[in-house]
């Protein structure tokens, strides 16, 4: 199956001020957010891009511009509704702070599985969406590209640590365990038999070898293989 390049929008306005933006419209990356999509960027250039898919929120949309506008060839781009942010519901525009004292905040951090947000959705739906979005995307990349096609989903913490949990066989209870930070890139790929998490959380280093990366094998190497 083909790679995706998990990758997390860059630093927002709310980010930097401790507030839950969840899927309030206007909410853009801030200086710092466009100098970390800039970089994403220049990391992934040097891997020729199957496709660019997007959550549709701002702050995504700018985030995938800037990888798209550093490839030689530009890819094929789409917006996925499947992977756009959490529905937090009341708990959408509040500060972080303020949502700490809510009894529900201990829920989220120990039980996410059994949280339902205020007027909003569940945690386990919005993993099962993201993840059936994701899935569903990355055999149609792989059946139009081949196995050794790369792609990139730009998405959000939350959706991406979902995504991350659910390739480790963790149940989503421990998914509080797993850092995104902004711009980071996490490499996933969903072979025959099971995912292989290649990376979780990056925000440096050179990410070229995947330009020319063989497809994967279908089976685990045993002993750990030699790396690329």
């Amino acid at each position: 199956m083909a790679t995706v390049l998990l990758v997390r929008h860059g630093r927002t306005t709310a980010n930097a001020t401790g507030l839950l933006a969840g899927r309030t419209p206007g909410v853009a990356l801030d200086e710092v957010g466009r100098r970390q999509a800039r970089t994403t960027a220049e990391r992934i250039a040097a891997v020729p891009l199957a496709a660019v898919v997007t959550s549709p929120l701002e702050r995504c949309r700018q985030t995938a511009r800037a990888i798209t506008d550093a490839q030689a060839a530009p890819p094929s781009t789409r917006v996925e509704r499947g992977i756009t942010e959490a529905d937090y519901g009341q708990w959408q525009g509040r500060k972080l702070a303020d949502l700490a004292q809510e009894p529900l905040w201990r829920t989220v951090q120990s039980a996410p599985s059994a949280v339902v947000f205020p007027g909003g959705e569940s945690m386990q739906t919005m993993q099962s969406r993201a993840v059936a979005a994701v899935r569903r995307i990355d055999a149609e990349v792989t059946a139009e590209h081949g196995a050794a096609a790369v792609w990139v989903a730009v998405s959000h913490g939350d959706i991406i640590k979902s995504l991350l949990a659910d390739a480790l066989g963790m149940h989503l209870d421990l998914f509080q365990r797993i850092a995104v930070g902004p711009a980071s890139v996490s490499v996933v790929r969903y072979g025959e038999h099971r995912p292989e998490v290649v990376a979780t959380n990056t925000d440096s280093g050179d990410l070229g070898w995947l330009a020319a990366a063989p497809a994967p094998s279908p089976d685990a190497a045993v002993g750990g293989g030699a790396g690329h």
